[in-house]
């Protein structure tokens, strides 16, 4: 059996690569050489890849060798996925978090996340481009810009339709279908902000269900790395490669008795008959018509699948802000521990010196300023009085927010809009968010030639610490009941 690859590989999800290489129709390496091809082909509209792991034929050719002799390791074996540009590997890629200041350095060891993946079989194909430091740089700085890689652009119209959160380029690359599936990193709305602009799924697990260890950081309280691919069960299958204990990683430790290293099982569509969901209107009060409309047809979609609708419900932290002084001094302490550590050929090893190095090199470091570094730098919080903030500002969330209202209705989860407005609480409190595409929006949206360009809209599923399981069952419901992913048209 001969395949036209190039044309194959578009929307191919895990099981149809994996069927295709035990078959032998083709290989791991077959999949890296087109997905290549397809990056120097369209990542010059899109700018989503920062670089290629120089190793990944090779690496590809040695588990097709292993496949053949001792047969497969399972859903990821030979499967090319691209890393965010701050998830740490031991290899011949960089990882800069976006920052010229660390373009040259690699790391000494692989991120746990990283670990986890080579064990399941998979192929890092390459570092995707993101928004500099995870969008925790300057405030006046765009989604999707760094200094090493410049601007990230969304394939469904390139610098007119959204890119959001900081995970940009791990969403544009996988909706442009330059990988199998990619690994993006979440400190509040930046898995699924990019994935709901990207038409995709994205996965924010509960704190603690996936190790940090690896991963440059901004809130010990909230980070997680997470999986975002094209379907449900694409992402299913990478969240179940990632878990794990890690002595290394304390928030780990309570996700022992929590997690699986397989949710296929839980991807049962019939479990939205039984699902309770709440709508917390006060999160759709903002959205124009367009995507009030998406918000109702996918209410609608639920309600025909015979999930039991409360609407509205209420949160009772709906107007509190953030406190910055938390998240600063977080991102202070975490940065500069992981600074420390970086190879004496590095120019930067703490916050003051990132800081001083961005100002001395401002020509191509500071074109959106770094007011926000600045800002954490300048923290002056004791331990006693950040730990007193901290509980201060989980203290309502807790007491009146996602757990209050989904015991106090019986619920199973809430249904949010894509647009990263209604997951702050969920952020705060390290909740899991599952997003999935829910249509497409015309409304603003204007390409170069003046003419509409659809971009999607996604929705988010949010529940309890650990409700992965039930999150999973209630989008792969959804997902199947409307499949509305259509990839971008790139030529």
């Amino acid at each position: 059996m001969k395949i036209k690859i190039q044309e194959w590989i578009i929307e191919a999800d895990i099981a149809k690569l994996q069927a295709a290489m035990e078959a032998g129709v083709v290989s791991s390496e077959d999949l890296v050489v087109a997905y290549l091809e397809r990056i120097h082909k369209y990542d010059i509209d899109i700018n989503a890849i920062l670089e290629i792991n120089p190793e990944a034929k090779d690496i590809a050719r040695v588990l097709d060798i292993e496949r053949r002799e001792q047969g497969s390791r399972g859903s990821l074996h030979g499967i090319p996925i691209l890393l965010k540009d701050n998830i740490d590997t031991a290899d011949e890629m960089h990882t800069s978090a976006g920052s010229i200041a660390l373009a040259g350095s690699f790391a000494a060891k692989d991120s746990f996340v990283a670990a986890k993946l080579r064990s399941a079989g998979a192929v890092l194909l390459g570092k995707a481009n993101m928004s500099e430091w995870s969008n925790f740089m300057s405030s006046s700085m765009p989604a999707g810009y760094s200094s090493r890689g410049g601007l990230v652009l969304n394939p469904y119209g390139p610098g007119s339709v959204f890119v959001s959160g900081s995970s940009s380029g791990p969403a544009a690359a996988i909706a442009a279908n330059l990988a199998a599936a990619s690994i993006g990193t979440e400190t509040a709305g930046s898995i699924v902000g990019p994935a709901c602009q990207h038409a995709l799924v994205g996965i924010k697990p509960t704190v603690g269900l996936v190790s940090r260890t690896g991963v440059i950081p901004i809130s010990v309280s909230q980070d997680t790395p997470g999986p975002i691919a094209k379907t449900v069960t694409d992402a299913a299958i990478i969240l179940g490669a990632l878990t794990g204990v890690d002595d290394k990683d304390e928030a780990t430790i309570s996700s022992e008795k929590h997690a699986f290293t397989d949710y296929t099982p839980f991807l049962d569509k019939s479990f939205i008959r039984q699902a309770r969901i709440g709508i917390p209107r006060h999160y759709y009060n903002h959205l124009d018509a367009e995507r009030l409309s998406i918000m109702e047809a996918a209410i609608q979609t639920l309600k025909n699948e015979g999930a039991t609708i409360i609407d509205p419900v209420t949160l009772y932290v709906e107007q509190q802000n953030w406190n910055n002084d938390v998240i600063c001094y977080e991102f202070k302490k975490g940065l500069n521990a992981y600074l420390s550590q970086v190879d004496d050929s590095v120019p930067i090893h703490s916050l003051q010196e990132l800081i001083a190095y961005n100002e001395l090199h401002a020509e191509i470091a500071l074109q959106y300023g770094q007011d926000t570094l600045t800002r954490s730098e300048e923290v002056t919080l004791t331990e006693e009085e950040y730990q007193q903030k901290k509980q201060e500002y989980r203290k309502l969330a807790l007491e009146q927010g996602i757990d209050y209202v989904l015991e106090q209705y019986s619920l199973d989860a809430l249904l949010l809009p894509g647009d990263v407005d209604g997951i702050y609480i969920a952020a705060r409190l390290g909740y899991p968010l599952i997003t999935v595409p829910a249509g497409y929006v015309e409304q603003g949206i204007i390409d170069a030639d003046g003419d509409p360009t659809r971009g999607p809209f996604g929705v988010v599923f949010s529940g309890k610490a650990y409700s992965e399981p039930t999150l999973l069952s209630i989008a792969y419901g959804f997902e199947q009941a409307t499949q509305h992913r259509v990839p971008p048209q790139l030529e």
